[in-house]
């Protein structure tokens, strides 16, 4: 069996450390003042102590957070790719489990998955793969579709970058489901997914 860590899960934690995701906006950091006499930051430098309070306001754990940490606990997962050019061609289809936790008091997220993954090699029979590298995605989350939708660019070979489009949809508690679209040519085609069910569920 291949082990191998899902970035994509990993990079759902970066987002909830930002501004943009986790945490709410606040207003900018006070200028300071200072008693004549007594030595002050220079001219529109904040002020170190409202400095401090905002970070420290910023790190507190919001519904986002929450929303997050629901996703926590163990997996199984069925994972279909569709990597035939020809339409018609059913998709490669596979088996795994993964186990999805909080790090770092609740602030970030990392999901261990353990699987194994095939794909067509050089003479076209399929075989055992592994990849390694770094992706980074940013998105938004629609409530009332339950739907993560997050945007990046992946780069299988230097100076070769395909635009990607990832839907992770939280269908119940106990189930979600993420769809990875790519685009090539100017069209975005359905290239994985990923079909989750928390261990001993159906």
């Amino acid at each position: 069996m291949k082990t191998f860590t899902s970035l994509i899960t990993i990079v759902f934690a970066a987002l909830i450390a930002t501004p943009s995701f986790a945490q709410t906006s606040g207003t900018s950091p006070a200028i300071g003042t200072a008693p004549v006499g007594v030595a002050t930051a220079p001219t529109g430098q904040p002020n170190p102590q409202e400095m401090m309070k905002q970070m420290m306001e910023m790190s507190k754990l919001n519904e986002n957070h929450k929303l997050l940490a629901d996703m926590n606990g163990s997996w199984n997962y069925t994972i279909k790719m569709w990597m035939n050019p020809d339409p018609n061609a059913k998709p490669q289809e596979s088996k795994g489990a993964a186990t999805r936790k909080s790090a770092m008091g609740g602030r970030y997220f990392t999901m261990d998955v353990t699987g194994k993954l095939q794909m067509p090699g050089e003479d076209s029979k399929m075989k055992d793969m592994q990849f390694t590298g770094i992706q980074y995605s940013e998105g938004t989350y629609d409530p009332a579709s339950k739907t993560f939708t997050f945007t990046s660019e992946m780069e299988m070979m230097p100076g070769m970058k395909t635009p990607v489009r990832e839907l992770l949809k939280m269908t119940d508690k106990d189930h979600m489901m993420m769809e990875w679209y790519e685009t090539h040519g100017g069209q975005e085609k359905k290239t994985m997914e990923i079909a989750y069910t928390r261990a001993g569920k159906k």
